[in-house]
């Protein structure tokens, strides 16, 4: 079967306002559109592909603030339920992705978070579903989104290393961030590669090569980062954000 991959960031209870969103939200999108030609423009999803090629995302921070702000008023949210965003990049089949935003939540039940689904197959999924383009993603979302925790790994991985039971933590995957309020990074073996994301977190890569869950070496590495990671009180469940 084949592996599907996703990438997200993760943080709780941060509560923002909706101009404060909206310019993360609006660096975000600027720094993933470098990461790969595809990941410049971004539509809502429609019924139709032709609807929805008519709603293109204005990724600028005063459209996106008028975006978050039709949201509240047609939904009736409350300040401290955040501002949400889904899209796709408007492609059709082979180069299709997808991203979801939630972003200035007050609550300690639901995290905010940003979620990438790349393409699936064909060549844009070849040239984003390699580490350094990942790493890039992951990085974009940690510096426009100073997130606590994040990952970029398999669906199928996590279901491996990562039972359900466990869930409500954090987990090891192909890829992680790190944010510094969670503690220093233990000693890892090799080939794991670490970077600095400015003065923000830490980057973690397990393999330069696709981590798959089908390679059991790659499992084992995956479960032995994972147990020095968790002695480290790195994988616990992520906490309310201190102002």
């Amino acid at each position: 079967m084949k592996e599907t991959y996703y990438v997200g960031t993760y943080w709780l209870a941060r509560r923002e306002t909706v101009e404060a969103c909206a310019h993360r939200a609006e660096a975000f999108f600027r720094l993933l559109a470098s990461c790969d030609p595809s990941l410049a423009h971004w539509f809502k999803k429609g019924r139709t592909l032709k609807k929805a090629l008519q709603h293109r995302v204005e990724v600028d921070a005063a459209g996106l603030t008028q975006v978050f702000n039709q949201q509240a008023q047609k939904e009736g949210r409350f300040p401290t339920d955040g501002f949400s965003l889904s899209g796709w990049n408007g492609a059709t089949h082979e180069a299709a992705s997808s991203l979801s935003l939630l972003c200035g939540d007050a609550s300690v039940w639901v995290s905010n978070s940003c979620v990438f689904e790349p393409p699936a197959q064909g060549s844009a999924e070849e040239r984003v579903l390699q580490a350094p383009v990942l790493a890039r993603i992951l990085r974009a979302m940690a510096m426009a989104f100073e997130p606590e925790w994040g990952i970029a790994t398999s669906h199928e991985l996590r279901e491996r290393v990562a039972p359900e039971s466990a869930r409500a933590g954090t987990f090891v995957g192909w890829l992680m961030y790190f944010s510094h309020r969670r503690g220093p990074l233990p000693p890892l073996p090799p080939p794991v590669h670490i970077e600095p994301v400015e003065d923000k977190g830490t980057l973690v890569i397990l393999t330069p090569e696709r981590f798959t869950a089908s390679n059991p070496a790659h499992v084992e590495l995956a479960r032995d980062v994972a147990e020095r990671l968790t002695q480290a009180g790195l994988l616990s469940p992520l906490r309310p954000w201190e102002t």
